[in-house]
């Protein structure tokens, strides 16, 4: 059977327990992951991480930006900015040199120091900078949808990408973040082939309308409110067959094995 998410992967920091580098892709691949996604830059030997992919076998298909919360793209302090630019450009790096092919940015944030055109005009400016060294590297970055209050719909989403018209960026769509505020559906439908990865998240709309936003993440795989069935279905329809990463509480071996089980379930649907 064709699977949209054909391989599953892990962040990083979901792997606890681990006394080595190499310990931790061997905790991954006992629970059955493909892949997993460091941060980057990071405190970690690269050419460990690399020799301990080669070794278990479990790949690093893409990086998540480490530094643009600290450091976003959109700050209205130019060297915050510079310093996000920066960040990204090692992060592009240090990805392809243990041989990942994305690395997630979230492209500004809108707030009290930030208007929505002066995030729109930051990210449009240092993205079109970034993308040169994204074909130096070999390396595509993946945009991402979080609580940012920017990029809020997926037609908006869509023509932001389209601005560069470039094989080099796309989308890393997380589907647990869309569902506070919309349909995962119509943004999969709208962004179509502009998608290189998908984040598996769930989300639960009552634990958000009864104890606040950030509790709707309280819940696991499978038992929100994430139609998956319609996602996969819609996943097809568009033609993605790629990665799937799970994003949600991790922990040791148990856990783990456990979350892999529930990214069967759901993409099987």
């Amino acid at each position: 059977m064709s699977l949209p998410l054909e391989k599953i992967s892990l962040k990083w920091s979901m792997i606890e327990g681990a006394d080595t580098v190499l310990d931790r892709f061997r905790m991954a691949a006992d629970a059955g992951f493909d892949g997993i996604e460091p941060d980057l830059p990071g405190d970690v030997d690269l050419d460990e991480m690399l020799a301990a992919s080669r070794e278990t076998g479990v790949a690093i298909p893409g990086a998540v930006n480490s530094v643009h919360w600290k450091a976003p793209l959109s700050d209205p302090d130019p060297e915050v900015r510079a310093a996000g630019r920066s960040g990204m450009i090692r992060a592009m790096e240090d990805a392809a040199t243990v041989g990942a092919d994305t690395v997630l940015l979230v492209p500004g944030k809108v707030d009290a120091q930030t208007s929505y055109r002066s995030a729109c005009d930051f990210a449009l400016s240092h993205i079109a900078e970034l993308i040169p060294h994204a074909e130096r590297t070999g390396v595509r970055i993946a945009l991402e949808n979080v609580w940012n209050d920017f990029l809020l719909s997926p037609i908006e989403a869509a023509r932001f990408l389209d601005e560069f018209d470039s094989p080099h960026l796309g989308w890393y769509l997380d589907i647990g973040n869309v569902l506070k505020i919309g349909n995962p559906r119509d943004w999969i439908e709208e962004l179509g082939n502009r998608i290189f990865r998908i984040d598996v998240k769930e989300y639960s709309l009552d634990r958000m309308n009864d104890e606040g936003p950030w509790k709707g993440f309280d819940v696991e795989l499978g038992d929100g409110d994430c139609d998956w069935a319609a996602v996969n279905a819609a996943l097809k329809s568009v033609g993605y067959r790629g990665w799937g990463s799970i994003e949600m509480p991790g922990g040791g071996p148990e856990r783990l094995a456990d979350l892999r089980a529930r990214a069967d379930r759901i993409r099987a649907l």
